[in-house]
């Protein structure tokens, strides 16, 4: 955990961000903004969703980096983990000048230190978790800014929602246990499991990393956990031991305590679960059991907050929460509709780990039983590919159809094995009877387009750029293609 201190006012202060396309660096160059921060960025020259974000806040990123960008005007110069100090060559000249530089996440974490801070951890339902939780809320009209990994629908499709600056909710990110950074005043832990193996080789080292993140809180912080996931309960019980102190909130359906959940069904396209200690039912307007339980650890949180400011919770509250999550509606690449054309429903979705694969996919096999099923999937990076193969394999029992593509790599990773798309088609072809591999996007639209039918549903699946087939397959069938 960094001592660094951005000032509490930021009115006036002029920061310049490296990498500000990126979506972690956008939205908190929301957060800036909304603070007074007077911003400028660089970044690569192509287009992204994050340049729409930026237009609204009249920011116009250079398309180069130069180190003629950096002048001794400027406060802070914060980086992605995407451009290294010793070789961007406008990192470089801030050390020159003696302009402070600060990692993305060490920056969210010199300004977390500056409110009452609640972090959304966990491998799986960051996103959605945080976007519940900002929705709710705001419901309650607590003073409060939120910070999400994605475009959440019901933040005026934005990353970030500011409403004041007294708590502050923040998805935090496990990978080269950046969340280290952060200042959490309570964690919320959604699940931990292997995944990041080119950082973490081991299920015990991310593990570790996950009881060093708890560790973190100060006397009497707060972990609100997902009792149903194996991995979350053990790294709890583990860090019982040492910290005694915290408090321990746990929800699901396994849990004990007011936030065990009872799952009643689906109604008029919502699903309808109750909680141990609230009257009458929730309900939600996204798809699977998993953003239930993502809802479950947005109304712990709430609770929590609510009655912190206070004192209690009244009958009132929990009218306003409900109103909250039924005001949900999904965040971008989170089972996203993206339209409707010839009878073909058209979704996107991020998931990209088995487990993810496998509750989404559940999930709107239970919200859309009618429907036949096309997945159309990219895996990402090719050392969690070859680590969890079997486990990729094995994802897919909900899909009607499925077509795969070549693995997404990532600049981060050097991977020398043997490992490859096809690989994962050849063990998928073992298990599963409609399987096919389309080596290019132009492939995989056809492969579709020829087994679609009025009725079906369409998902691209995975963190690669495969979105773009059911892009193109929509405007194809809007177009009369």
């Amino acid at each position: 955990m960094s001592d660094f201190r951005l000032p509490e006012n930021l009115s006036g202060i002029r920061i310049h961000m490296v990498g500000i396309k990126g979506t972690g660096m956008a939205a908190f160059a929301e957060i800036l903004s909304g603070a007074g921060a007077v911003l400028t960025g660089s970044d690569v020259p192509e287009q992204f969703y994050t340049d729409e974000i930026l237009k609204k806040l009249n920011i116009v990123p250079f398309t180069s980096f130069e180190a003629s960008h950096i002048t001794g005007e400027l406060d802070y110069v914060i980086h992605s983990s995407a451009y290294k100090k010793e070789e961007n060559p406008e990192l470089l000249e801030a050390k020159k000048l003696g302009i402070p530089v600060l990692l993305y996440t060490e920056a969210l974490g010199a300004y977390s230190r500056n409110s009452f801070s609640c972090a959304v951890s966990g491998v799986h339902g960051k996103t959605s978790t945080t976007g519940l939780a900002g929705t709710v809320l705001k419901s309650l009209g607590l003073p409060f800014s939120v910070l999400a990994g994605s475009r959440i629908n019901s933040f005026n499709d934005s990353c970030t929602l500011t409403c004041g600056h007294k708590y502050f909710v923040a998805e935090t990110c496990e990978y080269q246990k950046h969340f280290l950074s952060f200042h959490p005043e309570k964690i919320i832990l959604t699940s931990v499991e292997s995944d990041h193996q080119d950082f973490y080789p081991t299920y015990e080292s991310i593990l570790s990393a996950f009881m060093q993140f708890i560790e973190l809180l100060p006397d009497m912080g707060e972990v609100i956990y997902c009792a149903d996931d194996p991995g979350a309960s053990e790294t709890v019980k583990l860090i019982y031991t040492s910290r005694p102190d915290l408090v321990y909130t746990p929800y699901g359906e396994k849990a004990t305590g007011e936030f065990k959940i009872k799952i009643q069904g689906i109604e008029n396209e919502r699903q309808v679960f109750t909680l141990e200690g609230f009257p009458g039912p929730f309900k939600l307007r996204v798809p699977g059991r998993h953003n239930i339980k993502n809802a479950a650890a947005a109304i712990a949180l709430a609770v929590s907050l609510v009655q912190k400011e206070k004192g209690q919770v009244t009958l009132e509250d929990i009218g306003r929460i409900r109103m909250g999550l039924e005001a949900f509606t999904g965040a971008k690449r989170r089972c996203e509709i993206l339209g409707e054309a010839g009878g073909v429903l058209f979704m996107d979705d991020y998931g990209h780990h088995p487990t993810a694969i496998k509750t989404t996919l559940a999930g709107l096999r239970e919200f859309y039983p009618e429907r036949r099923l096309i997945v159309d999937f990219m895996s990402h990076t090719y050392s969690r590919t070859a680590a969890l193969l079997d486990e990729f394999a094995s994802s897919f029992d909900d899909a009607d159809i499925l077509v795969l593509h070549p693995i997404y790599g990532s600049a981060r990773e050097v991977y020398t094995g043997g490992v490859n798309g096809y690989t994962l088609y050849e063990k998928c072809a073992g298990r599963y009877k409609n399987v096919f591999y389309a080596e290019t996007f132009q492939e995989g639209e056809e492969i579709i387009q020829n087994n679609l039918s009025p009725g079906d549903l369409v998902l691209t699946l995975g963190a690669g750029d495969n979105w773009k087939v059911g892009k193109n397959l929509l405007e194809k069938l809007k177009a009369g293609k």
